[in-house]
């Protein structure tokens, strides 16, 4: 069972009125017209108005800073591959539902895209075409745009290590690992030096090796985003944030994950658990949680309690808008 005490919001609200973080939820405006991303020159522009970070299940964020977009591994089309249930289908046609994706997804400045497997990566394409954004990722990212038909010009291939300047945010790439499976292995490994064909079942979008990022923002808080539970831990010093977005392990073939995550980063004030959702269920409230992730969970939340006891731990609601 959840540990209620762990994420009760009218409390997290109650010691955000007290200058630790602050807590409020809006909804986005359905059917919003798309509008194309300005990226000539907007390294200069300055932060207009608040901002807001959105979950949209398992690693993906919604984050607008002033008038400004960002995405985080966008998935939203959430199809069935019969992963929750016992059945997986490696051969599952790639799916792109834009019902789904439209009305979310008004405008975006850049997307950051942690790895390649479909539940990071299968949107991104569709995403950046309609919105003009630019897609910042690993080599194989690149090369998966380029089959997608997204010219080189919308493709910023990053390995690690990189501080780019947005204005009014920074983002600070991180040299990263995948998280490992039961059999401390990982599904469909590998990379893209070269532009493959044109992806068309989830197999053919590979691990491709994996990042992390760090969002610094003008006057406001520095995030942290995992897509995934594994890490390198020296790479992680001297980042300190103040809000770590936390990938849920599925096994525990990593050893020491959380004690470890939570020094390397300082032990940040507020740690946010992701990808511990059936992201293959509609994004609605509550969010489905299949009975081993949710135990999962409670072993993350327990574990950050243990390690990192002054952190406040925030298990999020999809859609909810959170100012830090």
């Amino acid at each position: 069972m959840f540990d209620e005490r762990s994420y009760d919001r009218r409390r997290f609200l109650r010691d955000a009125a007290a200058g630790a973080a602050a807590v409020s939820t809006a909804g986005l405006v359905a059917g919003a017209p798309a509008r194309a991303a300005t990226t000539a020159g907007s390294s200069g522009a300055a932060r207009s108005g608040a901002v807001s970070f959105r979950w949209w299940g398992t690693s993906g964020w919604r984050i607008d800073i002033g008038n400004r977009t960002v995405l985080v591994d966008p998935y939203l089309s959430r199809y069935d591959t019969g992963l929750f249930t016992g059945a997986f289908d490696q051969e599952t046609p790639l799916t792109v539902r834009p019902t789904v994706i439209d009305p979310l997804v008004d405008r975006a400045e850049n997307i950051l895209v942690t790895h390649t497997h479909w539940d990071h990566f299968n949107d991104v394409p569709y995403i950046a075409e309609r919105t003009g954004a630019r897609v910042v990722g690993t080599l194989t990212a690149y090369h998966l745009g380029l089959a997608h038909g997204l010219p080189s010009g919308q493709l910023a291939p990053v390995k690690g290590g990189e501080v780019l300047d947005f204005g009014a945010y920074t983002v600070e790439v991180v040299s990263s690992l995948h998280s490992r499976n039961g059999a401390w292995s990982m599904a469909f490994p590998g990379v893209r030096v070269s532009r493959p064909p044109k992806p068309e079942k989830i197999s053919d979008l590979p691990e491709g090796d994996t990042l992390a990022y760090q969002i610094r923002v003008a006057g406001g808080p520095s995030v942290f985003f995992m897509g995934a539970s594994d890490f390198a831990e020296r790479n992680l010093v001297g980042l300190a944030p103040d809000v770590a977005m936390v990938a849920s392990a599925a096994t525990t073939s990593t050893a020491d994950y959380v004690p470890r995550l939570m020094a390397a980063l300082d032990h940040p004030k507020v740690v946010v658990p992701v990808h511990w959702d059936n992201f293959e269920t509609p994004l609605t409230n509550p969010p489905t949680v299949a009975p081993n992730d949710r135990r999962r969970l409670d072993d993350l939340i327990a574990a950050v309690r243990k390690a990192s006891p002054r952190s406040r731990v925030l298990v999020p609601e999809y859609h909810t808008a959170y100012h830090f």
